[in-house]
Parts: C-alpha cells; structure tokens; sequence
C-alpha cells in the first residue's frame, strides 16, 4: 500500500483488525484500481471525511485545482501544430484559455508558494527550491487552507507544493497521496542525452501502462476522490508530474512523435548576445554539445510527456462528465511556469524570457457566461487564490497581492492589468522582468548587470534586446518606473 496520510486518521481508535478488514472491504470495491483502493480505506476509517457525504452545506461551489510541472504552452488549443493534447483543448473548449498568462518566478518552489499563498516571491522570500516556505510563512493562510477552513473536503494527489517531504502544507489537507509507479515503469529503452554528466537529462520509453507511472497512478486516485465525494464541497488538487524531467513516460507516447517529423528551433544568426546572467548554467555547455538527432529526441521526450499528462487530464473529465459536476464545480489547470525546448541552446526552465515566464492557463467554471473562449489580457498566477475565494464565496487573507480576474470569465476583453512581472534568482543577483502588452523589460542586479528590452510587437522571440537603442530611452524610463512600483 502507497503512502497516505490522512490528518484524520492519526486521532483514530480503530484496531488493526478493522483497519485490514475495511481495507480488504474497498480494495474488493476497487479491484483493478488498487492505486485508489488505498486512499479510500483511509477516508472510510474518518468520520470527518464523510461529512460532505452525511452533512454539511450542499451545491457549494467546488474546485479541482489541476497543476502541471515544467509545461509550455504546447499545446493544441495554444495553437501547437505538433502536440497531441485533445483532452486539455477539450477542457479550453469548455472555458477561458488565457493567452498572457505568467508566473512570478520560473522555478518550482518559489512558484508554487507565490501562487498558493497569493503573495509574490519578495513577499514570501522563498527565492530557491530548498527553502520550506513554513520557515519564511508560519501563519499565511495557503489556498487549499482556506477552504478547508470553510469546511470544503481538501486532498492532494501528487505534487502540488514543491514536496510532499517538508514543503507541503499539511494543515491543508483532510488527505495526501503521493503516488510512486511500479518498477515494470522504470523499465524500458532510453538513454542519458548527456552520457550522464547532467543526470536528469535522460528519457525513457516505458514498459507497462499509465498506471505504472505516477501520473497514471495521480489520475486514477482522483477519479476515486471525485467518486466519494461527488457530493460537495471538496477542493481536490491535482499534481501532474510530467512532462517534467527526468522524461518517463509508456512507449506509445514516444511513438506519437516520430524523431524524422520534429524540427528543433533555429535562432537568428544576427541575434543579440544574451547577457551574462540571463542563462547562468553550466548545462548550457552539455547542451551545446548536443547532435541533432539528440535535440529531437529531447523534444519527443518532452512532448510525450505531455501526451501522457493529456491523457491521464482525459480520464478527470470523464469522470467529471459521468458524475455531472460541471454545473457546480470550478476547474483550473495551469501550469508552474513554462520552459525553452532549444530556444537560444537552452534545454530547460529559470529564465525571464517569455517561454519560461508565460504558462498556460484555462478555467471552467459554471458562472461563466461566455464558453469556449480566449483571453488576451494580462493576467498572473498570484491572480488564481482571490479568484477562486470570489468564485466560491470566501473571504480571502487581506494581504493577498494578487487580484481576482473574475470579471474576465464573462467579458475577457475587459481592460484589465498593465503588467505582469517574473523574477528569477543567480546567487545574490536578482533578476527582474516586466510585461506589458508590448513590451519586456528585464533588469539584472536593477540594472548593474545588464538591462533588456524586446518589443513583442516586431520580436516575438525576444531575440533582438533594443535596450541601448536611444529611441526607446522613454519606453524604458515607464517600464523602469514599473517594475520599481512592483517592488514596493
């Protein structure tokens, strides 16, 4: 039986001999599901588990909060050529895709705690990924916490914080679950891209089936959840892992993307020189060495893992269209932040450029009036905590610094943010980005080490940095201005 862990469960009397008869009583239930039939033996031995079942307000708003790692925008209803995603453009087909959507940091943790506490990354302090944002926030009040505090049934399956070690947030759930595949899953033909000198760049054509992936593991423990507890209110959130590295997923999503069929990015020849600090990795120099057929096989990794992360989407709304939660249940599926596949040379996320700013955002909520729509404005994913507390009804920590796009779902073309900003961090050097419609401007140590500014309208590539064009001395005075007022 897989780790779970039920807050409940711990102030338990049961004997473990009623443990293991109820548990052989759901696994019976759920054969062919065991990755499921354990969450569900816990939730039967918690009477507080059962209380959206037995009691409690009915047809409130519920949210299943869906998270990806590492995703782009490549995907079909962003307009991707390539990538076979019909499960997710079936969900934009239901909703609002966001088309300038940007996260405030560029890697996991910081991410994640921004956008789970609804305070950017200044505000947090959480700037690395080994950092537990409870050292830095001990008494900030996390979205899935405030739903719990207003007796919504919370679980997480899968990776939602950064890790289910000492970065998740356990006061937040009634339940966790972190699915780890099977070993018939970890076998299979792949190889290191590297020759294992960077050891997370490395994929696998798997053996086995979705479920003896994590991912496939998450999707089948969430239909679960959405089974038991149908009924309301729950805030269920989703973690997908792929296509994240290192890039594992079944053979036969590999064999959607036939390596002769892949086209790596080419740069322009006349590009500007990226400054020292806007791509501050050794790995670069791996992936410098790369061959051309090892530049399409990371794209084919990478897009598999998509596919596969699509289809275990595909099995969440099946089980939301045959439980017809769609009338009374929000959904929300984005992703941390996005990630370069060979633009500049670069193979991975932690940059200020659009690819690894921007990420795809899509919401469905029953209080839309407008489906199957898409969104230009600005929008931020600190923006997603009092968005759902107004949806829902709730009261939301008056410190959020995010604002509610609630307005946006019934008139996305509503004049809305200016801008949207995104940092990452290179040792004690800050890097600093704003978004505007129009324009990037990005400073390094504010400005000390370097200063960058594209102008979407003529670069869409940001290959061409305009920042010592003295024509654009005013442009970069507001935007300057900008990025200070972000920094209180």
């Amino acid at each position: 039986m897989k780790s779970v862990e039920t807050n409940a469960m711990k102030k338990s009397t049961t004997t473990r001999r009623q443990f293991l008869k109820t548990s052989a009583a759901i696994a019976t239930v759920a054969l062919g599901h065991g990755t499921g039939a354990s969450i569900l033996a816990q939730q039967r031995l918690s009477p507080r588990l059962q209380s959206s079942d037995t009691g409690g307000p009915q047809r409130r708003q519920n949210v299943l909060f869906i998270v990806v790692d590492d995703l782009n925008n490549s995907l079909g209803c962003y307009g991707h050529s390539v990538v076979k995603s019909p499960n997710i453009d079936r969900l934009a087909a239901r909703g609002i895709r966001f088309d300038r959507s940007y996260c405030q940091f560029t890697v996991c943790n910081p991410s994640r705690t921004s956008f789970l506490t609804g305070l950017r990354p200044d505000s947090t302090g959480i700037l690395n990924n080994t950092t537990p944002f409870r050292s830095k926030l001990p008494d900030a009040v996390t979205l899935p916490q405030l739903f719990r505090k207003n007796g919504y049934f919370t679980a997480r399956v899968g990776k939602v914080f950064h890790s289910a070690k000492n970065m998740d947030d356990p006061q937040a759930w009634d339940i966790t679950s972190d699915p780890k595949g099977t070993p018939l899953g970890k076998k299979g033909q792949g190889r290191n891209l590297t020759g294992g000198r960077v050891r997370w760049c490395r994929w696998l054509a798997a053996q086995g089936d979705d479920e003896d992936q994590p991912d496939g593991q998450v999707a089948a423990e969430a239909e679960h959840l959405l089974e038991h507890h149908h009924h309301g209110p729950f805030f269920l959130a989703v973690g997908f892992h792929k296509p994240h590295d290192p890039f594992i997923a079944p053979k036969r999503y590999f064999d959607l993307y036939p390596l002769e069929r892949l086209r790596p990015p080419k740069d322009p020849p006349d590009r500007s020189t990226e400054l020292g600090q806007a791509i501050a990795s050794g790995w670069k120099a791996e992936f410098d060495r790369f061959t051309d057929r090892e530049r399409r096989e990371f794209m084919r990794a990478y897009y598999a893992g998509i596919s596969f992360m699509d289809a275990q989407v595909g099995k969440i709304i099946a089980a939301m269209d045959r439980l017809e939660l769609w009338h009374n249940t929000t959904v929300v599926f984005f992703s941390d932040h996005g990630y370069h596949l060979g633009e500049r040379g670069w193979w991975n996320k932690n940059t200020v450029f659009e690819l690894s700013a921007r990420a795809p955002l899509i919401v469905v909520t029953p209080q839309m009036k407008r489906k199957g729509k898409s969104c230009s404005q600005i929008v931020e994913f600190v923006d997603i905590y009092p968005t759902l507390a107004d949806l829902c009804g709730l009261s939301a920590p008056a410190n959020l610094e995010g604002t509610s796009f609630q307005p946006l779902l019934n008139d996305p073309e509503l004049p809305w943010k200016k801008a949207a900003f995104t940092q990452v961090q290179r040792g004690r050097i800050a890097g600093r980005s704003v978004r505007t419609t129009r324009w990037r401007y990005t400073e390094w140590d504010q400005g000390r080490q370097g200063v960058e500014l594209y102008d979407h309208n003529t670069d869409p590539g940001e290959y061409y940095n305009l920042a010592r064009d003295p024509q654009h001395t005013q442009t970069i005075a507001k935007l300057r201005k900008l990025l200070r007022q972000s920094m209180g």
